[in-house]
């Protein structure tokens, strides 16, 4: 086998899987009802899917001898504004009350500190 077939399998690997985490994305945004599982289904699915298909984008220009850089800005592009997104539309739906909050922590000084209650030490 040459490397050009080898090449090839992988840019035909990375497009299936890819396309497979976008179809994934796809239906779980028409399948849930309230926007913040909504949120979750193309941000995180289709990150990875299209970072894949991406990554078959270089791959397949490696093979054709061309180096392409447009895939790699917007693979960045893609990963750094994606979850800064998903941030704003959570915060914005948290503060509208379209969802419901989470409960209050509890009253005690442990619960986020790596202190140890008194009750814990002594055995």
């Amino acid at each position: 086998m040459s490397m050009e077939i080898i090449g090839t399998y992988a840019v035909a690997i990375l497009l299936l899987i890819g396309s497979g985490f976008v179809a994934v994305g796809v239906i779980g945004l028409l399948k849930f009802n309230d926007s913040m599982t909504r949120l979750h289904a193309p941000t995180k699915v289709g990150t990875v899917g299209i970072g894949a298909l991406l990554l078959a984008s270089i791959g397949h220009s490696f093979l054709l001898g061309d180096s392409s850089m447009h895939e790699l800005l917007i693979m960045g592009f893609l990963f750094v504004t994606a979850p800064i997104s998903a941030n704003f539309i959570a915060k914005v739906n948290i503060h509208l009350g379209a969802c419901e909050t989470p409960p209050p922590p509890p009253r005690d000084k442990t619960w986020s500190t790596l202190d140890v209650a008194v009750e814990d030490t002594q055995s």
